[in-house]
């Protein structure tokens, strides 16, 4: 059996705000990850997956705030841990992040070597400079970024430079499991291709174990991850191989996201674009019942009022609506 490298567990966080309200963009989200294993997190903009990747770091600080749930990493609980614990034996080492626009995360003041620096002598104060110096450019050569890089400002650098410098810093000290947070959203079609290639390229290499890779582009996790969780209104509604959520869907928000993009796979190019009507629910008073059910066009009475629990069904898949899956397929048949 492969091991696990993160197990979460009903975590459960949320924003207050300066007027003192709450806002819940993460409910009650459970899932695992094995070592050398991929899971992809695709939804609307707005859904919770960056608030998601934050809260599994461990690290809160306002106006995130942790509620409730557990997070392990390699066996290791770190929920509850005391921040300066975190950031210590934590951050870098058991998990890393690449950050939304991580093209704008480097210190401008500074030479790349010395962001490194500081990056690592945080875990290791005893390791010398040559030696950070020779890791680092171990590091930069698989990624295909010169040495005299790090003897550089971010200035100096093109667009994909820095994003490669920044996967490059994030994953200096080989993490356990790396959070890649739409990575390549700020880059042209080119540049975009290198740069997944070579995050991956850095798993199969063996310097990350595991890997969250979060985009909206619900296509493109396809490609590139094992398993897909599909995220709506701080909650998942939908998890399963990668093949098997993006050609047969069970949730409807899942099916809707499908439906509302061009996709060039082998068919479902002459499917009907359609747009999933309404907005998603304001966050600081969630529905009682499922969070999508205003927008379903198959909602009916007890979708408005029943807690809805996420259904697993064997397989690594599940679910979270009312609906029975054998009643969803039958509705699905009928379109």
């Amino acid at each position: 059996m492969a091991k696990i490298m993160l197990d979460v567990k009903e975590l459960s966080t949320k924003y207050i705000t300066r007027f003192r309200e709450d806002v819940y963009a993460v409910d009650r989200v459970s899932f695992q990850v094995e070592e050398g294993k991929s899971l992809g997190i695709a939804g609307e903009s707005g859904c919770g997956k960056s608030t998601l990747a934050l809260s599994l770091m461990g690290y809160y600080f306002a106006p995130l705030h942790y509620i409730s749930g557990s997070i392990i990493i390699d066996g290791k609980t770190i929920t509850g841990m005391a921040p300066d614990d975190v950031r210590k034996s934590v951050l870098g080492t058991e998990i890393a992040y690449i950050p939304q626009a991580a093209m704008n995360a480097l210190n401008p003041t500074q030479k790349i070597i010395r962001f490194i620096e500081d990056v690592i002598q945080a875990h290791d104060s005893n390791m010398s400079r040559k030696d950070i110096y020779d890791l680092a450019r171990e590091r930069f050569e698989i990624l295909n970024l010169p040495a005299d890089v790090l003897n550089k400002h971010a200035v100096e650098l093109s667009g994909g430079m820095k994003q490669r410098t920044v996967i490059a810093i994030s994953t200096i000290l080989s993490p356990k499991v790396l959070i890649a947070d739409e990575p390549s959203s700020a880059l042209d079609v080119t540049s975009q291709k290198m740069v997944i290639k070579m995050i991956f390229d850095l798993m199969r290499g063996g310097f990350i174990k595991s890997m969250i890779f979060i985009t909206h582009e619900l296509p493109l996790l396809y490609n590139v991850t094992d398993d897909i969780a599909v995220m709506y209104a701080g909650q998942f509604v939908e998890k399963g191989g990668a093949e098997q959520t993006v050609f047969d869907p069970i949730h409807p928000y899942s099916r809707g996201l499908m439906r509302s993009i061009i996709v060039p796979e082998a068919g479902t190019r002459e499917q009907k674009l359609e747009a999933i009507p309404g907005t998603p629910p304001n966050l600081k008073k969630p529905p009682s019942g499922c969070r999508f059910a205003e927008r379903c066009k198959y909602a009916y009475a007890q979708c408005y009022v029943s807690d809805v629990a996420f259904t697993n069904v064997g397989d690594g898949r599940g679910y979270r609506c009312v609906h029975q899956m054998d009643r969803l397929k039958e509705v699905y048949g009928r379109d």
